[in-house]
């Protein structure tokens, strides 16, 4: 296996190690973004569940650690204007993270393509001033894909993670919007 990874090391392109590199930081940066903005905004759903269910229960207002409390106790008088500036505060503190988890997604296959291509063209010009045998091409190209196969595999995590983020946020900007729908219907 060490031997398979040091004779892979050896035989690639410099920029196919380089592609290699940053995909393996795309993935470590894309799982750490994920699993904190993940486990946050879970902790942050309780609350608000907590919150709008309590609403619910006859609460005359939002739980003192619900995000729309900053928002009421700042203001003298609740308004529908108040309670949107914390929803859009909200919004925007719930979809951190989105970008890059998006960025990653579209541009890991791009990076491992690069790769690849940098890779194969390695793989021609080794064939011209060798004999070009099967084996050559085969082994260069087979060594080639790797970048490709790196590139898919980030992205189909960074994509899945963005999805999954993309509706938790959704989930609880709802939890949100319910709880100020139903303190603007109790103040009428």
């Amino acid at each position: 296996m060490i031997n398979n990874l040091i004779d892979f090391y050896l035989k690639s392109h410099p920029v196919t190690i380089g592609v290699l590199v940053l995909l393996s930081i795309y993935f470590l940066v894309l799982n750490w973004v994920f699993f904190y903005r993940y486990f946050s905004i879970n902790s942050w759903l309780t609350r608000e569940s907590a919150s709008l269910e309590a609403l619910l229960l006859g609460a005359t207002t939002v739980k003192e650690n619900s995000f729309l409390n900053n928002f009421i106790k700042t203001s003298n008088v609740i308004s529908k204007e108040v309670l949107d500036l914390g929803m859009l505060a909200a919004t925007k503190e719930a979809t951190k993270g989105l970008s890059i988890l998006s960025v990653f997604a579209s541009t890991s296959p791009f990076i491992g393509l690069f790769g690849t291509v940098v890779s194969i063209l390695d793989t021609f010009t080794h064939i011209g001033s060798s004999s070009g045998t099967m084996n050559v091409i085969a082994s260069g190209v087979s060594d080639a894909l790797v970048a490709t196969a790196s590139g898919i595999f980030v992205a189909i995590f960074a994509y899945t993670y963005h999805q999954i983020m993309k509706r938790r946020s959704y989930e609880l900007i709802s939890y949100l919007q319910m709880q100020s729908d139903a303190i603007l219907a109790r103040k009428r």
